[in-house]
């Protein structure tokens, strides 16, 4: 009998694979976009890393791991632990801020959440080493609180700890938006219950609300570890005689022309960072954390005591003061003819950057334009492959699509140059090796968001549009795309941003014919033309709140007129 059941299963098992093979058949739109997200995942997001470990473990002779000893004996284990150094102290301040900050806004009544909220946002959507200028600009030499308000003539702003206070206040953004949502998430009757069996506020706090949100400290931790690891721009700027990973792989490659010692720096970026996530993956994996268990639940008051509120509120206003402060001086900067020296108004640091300047700023303008479109929709495809389409090799097209988004952005650069610089792949020095950058590295977020969004949607309302004689392609654009705006709209926003940001992947990319905005900015910084620096920094932030206004209206266009916003 058991014999039986065995034989029946295999044929119905290739009977089902035969099956969607002949529906695929039938639908040349679906197998085409099958086909064509396969070929463009392998060519942009597998082939490129594939090549940096390639050129660090094969040498012209075959298997070659004497660079890497070699490597391994000069300050590379130096370089590693400062990089986890700065990593381990940037996560911890970060995660504390944001806890602080996420708690402050989901668990009391304080004053100006929305503007608390709103200056929180400003270090994501600004170019990654802004912060960094402005600490140039307050601190360094010529700045306005060392030189102009203590009389300090050698002030030193370089190292370990401009670079930690700048990452935590780039980064904490990150730790408080992740830990406001599982805050919020949090089932409030927990607390509720705890409070009416006579505990204090404090009681509450350290024994229900603290242990419910370890997983999003450890979220958060993670998060900021890995995007200070990985950090460029602000060491670029800041580090002074302090080396990192990222740094260092790109000098390596563009002053040493050392190829293979730059690719295997880069790849040891991800070694600090993988340790880090299967640590909490098995530390959270020991211990339970569910509160919402479907039953009905009313939602607890929030705090009111002053002795509480007031000291967050001055917490929360204090850390807004300080984002103010530092993007105030960016901006103040882009109008001052010389930091420090003339503090004349002059408008001659713009005229410099439109006349000079203007083809970095068209240049990324067209790049991210162009990059943007492609990496939502493409996104957007993949998530609906994924979660409504049923063909061989899903999963493989769901890990290949977060690949070059896992991996710093100085792999994804280095893997570019080694994969697209001969021919027939010989894309570097043009704007299509910009472009696949952009788009494949970005995209990752847009197929999260188009994922979540297609799970909250009922499979049946695209069926009831195939079952109507409605293709594929019809079903796709007309019913699961405006379903999906919201996961659209966070798809091209966090890709025009991170497009005209970007710098670790991009810096090695960038050619004569297309320089870009933030490399321009960088140029600038290390040339001390801090007046042009700011103002490319200021024109850009402009730019992108801009583009997201903009982005919103196109995307309320999807809407049914009678629902669009006001």
């Amino acid at each position: 009998m058991a014999s039986d059941m065995t034989v029946s299963t295999k044929p119905k098992r290739e009977r089902g694979g035969f099956i969607r093979v002949k529906m695929l058949a039938r639908e040349p739109f679906l197998l085409g976009l099958i086909v064509l997200v396969f070929l463009s995942l392998f060519l942009f997001a597998v082939l490129p890393i594939y090549q940096v470990i390639k050129v660090t473990v094969v040498g012209d002779a075959g298997a070659d791991l004497s660079k890497i000893g070699e490597v391994l004996q000069g300050h590379f284990l130096h370089v590693m632990w400062n990089s986890i150094q700065l990593g381990l102290l940037s996560a911890v301040l970060s995660t504390v801020v944001g806890f602080v900050f996420a708690f402050a806004i989901a668990r009391t009544d304080i004053r100006g959440k929305r503007l608390f909220h709103l200056i929180a946002l400003l270090p994501i959507i600004s170019p990654p080493f802004v912060l960094a200028l402005s600490t140039i600009l307050l601190f360094g030499r010529n700045g306005i609180i060392t030189h102009g308000l203590l009389g300090l003539e050698d002030a030193d702003v370089y190292g370990l700890g401009s670079l930690v206070f700048i990452q935590t206040m780039a980064f904490f953004p990150l730790a408080y938006l992740n830990l406001r949502g599982v805050l919020e998430s949090i089932n409030p009757s927990v607390e509720d219950a705890s409070l009416n069996l006579g505990a204090s506020r404090w009681q509450v706090f350290r024994t229900v609300t603290l242990p419910l949100a370890v997983p999003g400290i450890f979220s958060s931790l993670l998060i900021v570890f890995i995007k200070s690891i990985e950090d460029f721009g602000n060491p670029m700027v800041l580090a002074g005689d302090y080396s990192t990973l990222a740094v260092q792989a790109y000098l390596e490659i563009t002053g040493m022309y050392d190829l293979r010692s730059g690719s295997f720096m880069a790849v040891a970026i991800l070694l600090p960072s993988i340790t880090a996530f299967l640590i909490q993956k098995h530390w959270l994996s020991k211990k339970s954390y569910v509160t919402v268990t479907g039953k009905p639940t009313q939602s607890s008051v929030r705090m009111g005591e002053k002795r509480m509120v007031y000291p967050l509120f001055a917490f929360c206003a204090l850390v807004t003061s300080v984002v103010l402060l530092f993007y105030g001086t960016v901006a103040a900067g882009a109008f001052i003819k010389l930091w420090g020296i003339n503090f004349t108004f002059t408008l001659e640091h713009f005229s410099y950057i439109f006349t000079l300047g203007f083809d970095s700023i068209l240049n990324s303008t067209l790049l991210a334009a162009a990059s943007t479109p492609l990496t939502a929709i493409l996104g957007m495809a993949i998530a609906w492959l994924v979660v409504r389409e049923s063909f061989i090799g899903k999963k493989v097209m769901e890990l290949s699509s977060i690949l070059t988004f896992a991996v710093p952005g100085t792999v994804v650069g280095i893997g570019y140059v080694l994969a697209f610089n001969k021919p027939p792949l010989l894309l570097t020095g043009t704007a299509l090796i910009l472009i696949a950058a952009f788009t494949f590295r970005n995209m990752s977020v847009g197929i999260e968001a188009g994922t979540n969004s297609l799970r909250q949607i009922d499979a049946s309302i695209e069926e009831a549009s195939k079952n109507l004689g409605a293709s594929s392609f019809v079903t796709f654009w007309r019913i699961s795309l405006p379903l999906m705006r919201s996961a659209l709209f966070s798809g091209l926003v966090y890709s025009f941003v991170r497009s005209m940001t970007s710098i670790s992947a991009v810096i090695f990319l960038v050619s004569a014919n297309w320089n870009l905005l933030t490399v321009s900015i960088l140029s600038q910084v290390e040339a001390s033309r801090l007046g042009a620096a700011s103002a490319y920094c200021v024109l850009l932030i402009a730019m992108i709140l801009f583009a997201i206004g903009l982005l919103q209206f196109l995307v309320n266009q999807l809407q049914p007129k009678n629902r669009r916003r006001a």
